[in-house]
């Protein structure tokens, strides 16, 4: 059997006497406020008592499990906090103090401290002690954060009565959700003990004008029974409440005048337990049932003449008087009907049983410690006669078991019991009544951390909608956007500003964007970098296949006209004209219309370093030949003349070649020291367009560039000087209008080419020389061959050397 050893004690609210007697527990004076507050009378609470029985039953079930405490036996004591702050805070006092008596149960038992305080029921009144006896902290809080953070409420109203309980908890919520990010406070109203109407009136203004559509409220039943009557009488509907312990179940707000504006309320209560053999041990409760303990002897006879409306003896006059019934002690319980036996909803009663129980396991624990291993100094141990709080605490915080019902017990690095509460919900039923229903829970564990379990399917929602209402300030900024605060506002409040091109953001609610690498580009909707578009000059788009088709036309048609000058190489219009000069120029034009497709596709190394070669030298041979028939008309001119005939042996055929050899010669070697110095490279640009890459050859060297242009302009504009001198010449031996017309376009398209070319971005740049290559090279196919095939063709009766003598003779 175990031997009686410790006590622990437990405080809880019931009915208090008179101010008189108040004055004799305290044995001191008292102001005023306190004179007006015990001049309340209080009828008895049910749930109270049942609450304090709920010590004994636990200590008792401790007491007879031979695993737990063994050899020890656990008392108790109830002590009567009155509903007064000023009772609890002297009580909590003389218990630290020491001026608390100690108990024996015999004289055999060794007397022990109270060392532990279960309660009080009242939130106010534990605060007050636990200021006392260490740091305070509401749980209850970290609840609410988890709703908010479920259904994504970033704006909230807060209510809370003006006491150490609501403005705790207010400031607690306040500085959590700044904390965490989880939202704002859309306003936070304290509710004034007095309940003025004409400030309850202006509490439910704010909330009407809010835009937040959640609104939690830490007060007591009673004044949210006037702020709920204020808000029907605005008719503010819309709301989505949430509630603490202290108005989750009261049953005064749970009306049809009510529910129409708190149905669908999301209340937040302690964990509802079962306790196997609690209502067996209730029902055998008696007046009598502990004579050894006077105090809790009074209450139990306080309970029993609540019950049964009847006097134990002596009897007042009053009641005697008035016919009262006197109490036997002998009545049933079983039939009175009383709501303490009612244990469908055990709440407080839980909390007090994993409170003893708590207590039991640090006190079991504590005795397993080894002299020598102690956790104390000098590796000492606390022994039961020697024990102190302060000792108690340390294997308090270190207790971790699990209830019958399957809750988990233990405590956090600060010594806070880790919370467990029930998510209730208020179903509104067709009769106007409202039905509690649980939904959900929130809980801390020392594995998992904090944990919510909702079943939202279950959950009735104020709303018409069975979703879980928006409750914001702003709307989420979504991807593609940067959220940008408010100046003035909180920060919940803010706009969404697109992103800039280049620039992105693929998260909701971010705070900047960010730039996408050099060789991409944002999407359309900023949310995503997508690789930039490669912008040439393509074989597959529209202009590119164009200047194909023109250049390999210009191609063909060289080779055509070659054709017609080989086939009547022996006629007098060719030979009249040199024709090994005549094939040469041809096959020139037909390098300068190839030479245009280097300047289509994508560039690379040997494209760039390759066209702008290809299109000097063969402009050049081109030009050259150009000019060495212009200079070989004018030599024949000159020797046709008396004295002259020894001109033409410095324009003979091995000197008309070494000319064009030379010239062509010149060109080479500018080409071959411009690759060589600062060769043209495939480039990236994306300096035209940002969202582009512009594939383009670079040039290199822009004097190589100027001076490959400008020995080719040199050429020809010396052939239209020398042309335009001759143009009056007789034409069978000359070609200088051919020549001069020729010449004038071939200058006139490279003139416009210049500006064209340096102000065309990108693809076009290559476009304009294309066209300027192609061009050209069509007015010199055009204008030196084409009237020379029309006679071959069209005309063979003028391609005789009679017709051409004939034209001379009239000519001179």
């Amino acid at each position: 059997m175990k031997s009686p050893s410790l006590w622990i004690l437990l405080r809880f609210k019931r009915a208090c006497n008179s101010q008189e007697e108040e004055e004799e527990e305290e044995g001191g004076e008292q102001d005023i406020g306190e004179k007006e507050e015990n001049n309340i009378k209080y009828s008895f609470h049910i749930g109270w008592y049942r609450w304090a029985q709920t010590m004994p039953f636990a200590i008792d079930e401790i007491n007879r499990n031979p695993g737990l405490l063994p050899n020890v036996t656990l008392g108790y004591s109830i002590y009567d906090s009155c509903l007064t702050l000023g009772v609890a805070f002297r009580s909590a006092f003389s218990l630290i103090s020491g001026r608390e008596e100690r108990f024996r149960l015999d004289e055999s038992c060794v007397g022990s401290p109270l060392l532990c305080i279960v309660g009080d029921a009242t939130s106010i009144a534990s605060i007050t002690i636990s200021r006392i006896l260490g740091l305070y902290r509401v749980p209850l809080v970290e609840a609410v954060l988890q709703i908010i953070r479920r259904f994504k409420w970033t704006w909230v109203g807060v209510l809370y009565i003006d006491d150490e309980y609501g403005g705790n908890a207010a400031r607690l919520l306040q500085s959590d959700l700044a904390r965490s990010g989880l939202g704002c406070l859309a306003y936070s109203e304290g509710l004034a003990l007095d309940s003025d109407p004409a400030e309850l009136r202006r509490i439910v203004g704010v909330m009407k004008t809010s835009t937040a559509r959640v609104a939690i409220a830490f007060a007591y039943g009673n004044y949210m029974v006037d702020l709920i009557e204020e808000v029907v009488r605005q008719n503010v509907t819309g709301l989505q409440w949430i509630g603490d312990v202290a108005w989750t179940n009261d049953a005064n707000l749970q009306t049809p005048e009510f529910m129409p504006y708190l149905r669908g309320m999301l209340g937040i209560d302690v964990r509802r337990g079962v306790l196997p053999g609690y209502k067996d041990f209730l029902s055998k409760i008696h007046p009598g049932s502990d004579p050894n303990n006077s105090h809790e002897s009074s209450i139990a006879r306080q309970f029993w003449e609540h019950t049964f409306q009847c006097k134990f003896p002596p009897l007042p006059s009053e009641w005697a008087d008035a016919g009262g019934s006197v109490c036997t002690g002998q009545e049933d319980l079983a039939t009175s009907g009383t709501a303490l036996l009612d244990v469908s909803n055990l709440r407080a009663e839980y909390c007090v049983y994993k409170a003893v129980y708590a207590v039991a396991h640090a006190l079991h624990d504590m005795l397993q410690c080894v002299p020598g291993r102690g956790p104390f100094t000098g590796h000492s141990c606390a022994t039961l006669q020697t024990v102190q709080p302060w000792q108690l605490a340390y294997y308090l915080e270190k207790v971790n078991f699990t209830t019958s019902f399957g809750d988990q017990v233990s405590f956090d690095e600060n010594g806070d019991a880790l919370p467990i509460y029930d998510i209730l919900n208020w179903v509104w039923l067709p009769d106007g009544s409202a039905e509690v229903h649980t939904v959900g829970v929130v809980k801390k564990s020392a594995s998992a951390g904090e944990e919510l379990i909702l079943d939202e399917d279950r959950i009735f929602w104020s709303f018409e909608s069975t979703k879980p209402p928006r409750s914001v300030c702003s709307e989420s900024c979504s991807p593609g956007t940067r959220l940008a605060r408010r100046k003035g506002e909180p920060v919940c409040c803010f706009d969404c500003i697109p992103c800039s091109e280049g620039e992105i953001s693929n998260e909701t609610d971010s705070t900047e964007c960010t730039s996408c690498p050099e060789d991409f580009w944002s999407s359309p909707q900023r949310d995503h970098c997508v690789p930039k578009s490669v912008e040439f000059l393509s074989y597959h788009e529209p202009l590119g296949i164009s200047l194909t088709t023109i250049s390999l036309l210009g191609t063909i048609i060289c080779a055509i006209v070659l054709g017609i000058f080989m086939y009547h190489r022996d006629t007098p219009m060719v030979r009249a004209n040199n024709s090994e000069l005549s094939f040469q120029l041809l096959l020139s034009l037909i390098l300068c219309f190839s030479c245009s497709l280097l300047f289509i596709g994508r560039p690379r190394l040997w494209t760039c370093q390759l066209r702008h070669a290809a299109f000097g030298i063969s402009f050049v041979l081109c030009v050259s030949c150009i000019l060495v028939k212009t200079m070989v008309v004018l030599a024949v001119f000159k020797a046709s003349k008396p004295g002259s005939s020894d001109i033409m042996k410095f324009f003979g055929t091995i000197q008309q070649r070494g000319t064009v050899l030379t010239l062509t010669s010149i060109q080479a070697i500018i080409c071959t020291a411009w690759l060589v110095s600062a060769s043209p490279t495939p480039h990236k640009n994306t300096e035209y367009n940002s969202d582009k890459i512009v594939y383009e050859c670079a040039v290199g060297s822009t004097v190589g560039f100027a001076v490959l242009l400008g020995y080719i302009g040199l050429l020809a504009l010396v052939s239209f000087l020398l042309a335009f001198m001759a143009r009056n010449l007789p034409d069978n031996f000359n070609e200088a209008k051919l020549i001069t017309f020729s010449m004038l376009i071939f200058c006139a398209v490279w003139i416009a080419f210049i500006p064209a070319y340096i102000s065309s971005p990108g693809k076009y740049a290559d476009v304009v020389e294309v066209f300027a290559i192609l061009a050209s090279s069509f007015g010199l196919l055009l204008a030196l061959f084409g009237p020379k095939c029309y006679i071959m063709l069209l005309k063979p009766e003028r391609n005789t050397k009679k017709a051409i003598m004939g034209r001379a003779a009239t000519k001179t």
